[in-house]
């Protein structure tokens, strides 16, 4: 998995597609900017959503080269130069990124997931996460986004984790994942300029993170099972059909926050619209195993480039060597 919100490429438009990569590399690259090499490995599918919030709200006073910067060739790319998003969107995204990261690669740890069961390989893990958390904090002071709201939040998971139970509401669970997100959603107003907003974006990003949370379950409902670990879904004994339910719920909320949204031009807010209104009906699907897109597997939007974490809430893989 690679994050809730991975379209497939034949549901874009040929500038969409490019719009797409362009800000999953300027997160990649925000990331190796502000970071260091290793802290791409925190780039993920539903953090460039970030950068797109950012860039979608804004004017174009200085033109549409402003937002964007040509990278250079990069394995991930076939060897390719990309048109790449620069500025306070991708560098908001990056920091949200690191610090959820960090947050689940200690969730990993104190489940002693695979490695990470061995003392050395959990001990470098525990300081590579506390490392991103205040690499993530820099960034986010920079920013004027203070991300003590997302550490608290994934703080207080493993606490109403461990009270949950059967019969507990999944919404008790779901709770500080929709808190961290509905603060890095409405931060994006803020940057750009936009304070009304916020309160809807608030709302958006509050839905989103109890999707992101949901969907994650589900698809980890059999793997968990076996594995003895925990799952939401499995502890509270929630039906999937409700859990089905309380995510078309959180898609239609989704929808109606963005009606509230003002955007810079309609132009500028199609892929957020894209992203946000249709794609996480798909992501839906998906989870429960309805048919999302007829074109087969390895179609998502970036034609089968693979840039890292698997979401805000999953495990970041070992990332190959970038171009300088």
């Amino acid at each position: 998995m690679f994050g809730i919100v991975r379209p497939c490429r034949h549901r874009l438009s040929e500038s969409m597609r490019a719009e797409w990569m362009a800000h999953l590399c300027g997160l990649c690259l925000a990331l190796r900017g502000d970071h260091g090499q290793f802290a791409r490995a925190a780039t993920n599918y539903d953090g460039l959503v970030i950068s797109v919030l950012v860039e979608a709200q804004s004017p174009r006073a200085e033109g549409a080269n402003a937002w964007r910067r040509t990278a250079g060739p990069c394995p991930l790319r076939g060897m390719r130069t990309a048109s790449v998003a620069r500025g306070e969107g991708a560098r908001l995204a990056a920091s949200v990124s690191l610090v959820l990261a960090s947050a689940k690669m200690r969730d990993h740890v104190a489940d002693g997931d695979g490695l990470l069961a061995r003392r050395p390989v959990a001990a470098a893990a525990r300081r590579v996460a506390a490392k991103w958390d205040r690499a993530g904090a820099r960034t986010g002071s920079d920013l004027g986004f203070d991300t003590a709201v997302l550490v608290d939040a994934v703080e207080r998971q493993a606490g109403v984790e461990a009270l949950a139970g059967p019969g507990t509401s999944l919404l008790e669970i779901t709770e500080p994942t929709e808190t961290a997100t509905a603060a890095a959603f409405g931060y994006t107003a803020v940057l750009a300029g936009r304070p009304a907003n916020r309160a809807p974006l608030e709302e958006a990003g509050r839905l989103f993170g109890r999707l992101a949370h949901l969907l994650d379950a589900v698809e980890d409902l059999e793997e968990d099972a076996a594995g003895g670990a925990w799952n939401p879904v499995a502890v509270t004994g929630t039906d999937l059909a409700e859990v089905r339910r309380l995510c078309d719920d959180a898609v239609h909320g989704v929808r109606l926050a963005l009606r509230e949204v003002d955007f810079a031009s309609k132009g500028q807010g199609r892929l957020a619209h894209v992203l946000l209104a249709h794609e996480l009906g798909s992501a839906v699907d998906r989870a429960f195993g309805a048919a999302a897109c007829g074109h087969g597997h390895g179609a998502e939007a970036d034609g089968g480039v693979r840039h890292g974490a698997d979401g805000w809430f999953g495990p970041p893989p070992v990332m190959p060597p970038p171009a300088p």
